[in-house]
C-alpha cells in the first residue's frame, strides 16, 4: 500500500496585495483580495483591538512591498 506516494505537495504563490503565501485560484485569507480586487472585508467582523492590529500588519506589508520595488534611501537602510 503505497498510495501516499501519489500525493503531491501544495504549491503556494504570493498574494498580489499583501505578499503572503496563498493557494492559487483562491482569495487571500490574510487580506481578502483576489486578482487585485477586494472580495471580502476581513476587518469587518473583528473587534476593535484586533482590527487595529490587523490594519497595522496590512500597512506594514504594503510598505515592505513598496520598498522592494523602489530605491532604498539612506535613512531606510539605517533603520534596517
Amino acid at each position: 500500500m503505497r498510495s501516499h506516494h501519489a500525493i503531491k505537495p501544495r504549491h503556494f504563490g504570493l498574494c498580489g496585495h499583501c505578499g503572503l503565501p496563498a493557494t492559487p485560484h483562491t482569495l487571500c485569507r490574510n487580506c481578502g483580495y483576489y486578482k487585485g480586487r477586494q472580495v471580502i472585508d476581513v476587518l469587518a467582523k473583528l473587534d476593535k483591538k484586533t482590527r487595529k492590529k490587523k490594519e497595522k500588519e496590512l500597512h506594514e506589508h504594503e510598505k515592505d512591498a513598496a520598498r522592494e520595488g523602489g530605491a532604498v534611501s539612506a535613512e531606510e537602510l539605517s533603520h534596517r
